[in-house]
């Protein structure tokens, strides 16, 4: 899909340049790795049925997000931001505090979510030949984890039914569409505000773990819920505090 897309954009030729530049290649192969673990951890951890360690990671992420942009990149943060920063820590507190055996998953997918948006941001490369490259390098060590899953005995993934063939292949497309989304906005905004434009997912997460698999949460989990929403509110009111200053002025 990402090929096709490529070439009817007409970007092929820019894939095959930011293929042949060293330095291009290794940080997508960096943030291939990244990605990759990532989408292994999330499976993990929603076949596990650990849909809110797996919101909690994400909205973790912004935190990240902010330290990465700060300390590498050169950001600021306004007052109110750093308000915002402190109660995301007073969450992950929480957590550290009552998460229990699920804190791992959370702070996994935290951490490489975060480096791999780092490193989109700073790759020079386009967000769809960028996603392309990325998508054929995961082609080698997926057929490996295949093959060795295959040689170890694991139940066969494609071949059980249409039903079930069919949604693994769109799942594919479900997710190139909203990473490719993502690459483009590393590209046009700072670190620490694409960060926290990242809790609608989280937050949608949460509410699937409710309302569809049920899933019972504990205390700390509602409690460091509770104190993020409070961190997301804060943001946001400083963000549109900001945005009325500028009309204003202008």
């Amino acid at each position: 899909v990402l090929l096709v897309l490529d070439f009817a954009t007409r970007q092929g030729p820019a894939m095959l340049r930011a293929a042949r530049q060293p330095k291009t290649l290794a940080i997508l192969a960096l943030s291939t790795l990244l990605i990759g673990g990532n989408w292994l951890i999330y499976i993990y951890a929603i076949s596990h049925e650990h849909v809110y360690a797996a919101s909690i990671g994400y909205y973790l992420n912004p935190l990240v997000n902010i330290a990465l942009g700060t300390l590498f990149l050169g950001e600021r943060l306004r007052p109110r931001q750093w308000a915002a920063v402190a109660l995301g820590g007073v969450a992950a507190l929480v957590l550290l505090a009552g998460a229990g055996d699920t804190l791992a998953i959370s702070v996994a997918l935290a951490l490489t979510f975060s480096f791999y948006g780092m490193a989109r941001k700073v790759a020079p490369v386009a967000s769809l030949p960028g996603l392309t490259i990325e998508t054929v390098l995961l082609i080698v060590p997926s057929a490996f984890l295949l093959q060795w899953e295959a040689a170890h005995g694991a139940p066969p993934t494609f071949g059980v039914s249409p039903l079930r063939d069919a949604l693994i292949a769109v799942a594919g497309v479900v997710t190139a569409v909203p990473l490719l989304m993502f690459a483009a906005a590393a590209k046009r905004l700072d670190l620490s505000t694409l960060g926290f434009c990242q809790y609608l997912s989280p937050t949608l997460q949460l509410m699937v773990g409710l309302f569809v698999f049920h899933e019972k949460m504990r205390p700390a989990q509602m409690a460091a819920f509770a104190v993020v929403w409070s961190a997301v509110a804060l943001f946001v009111w400083d963000a549109l505090a900001v945005r009325r200053g500028s009309n204003a002025r202008a």
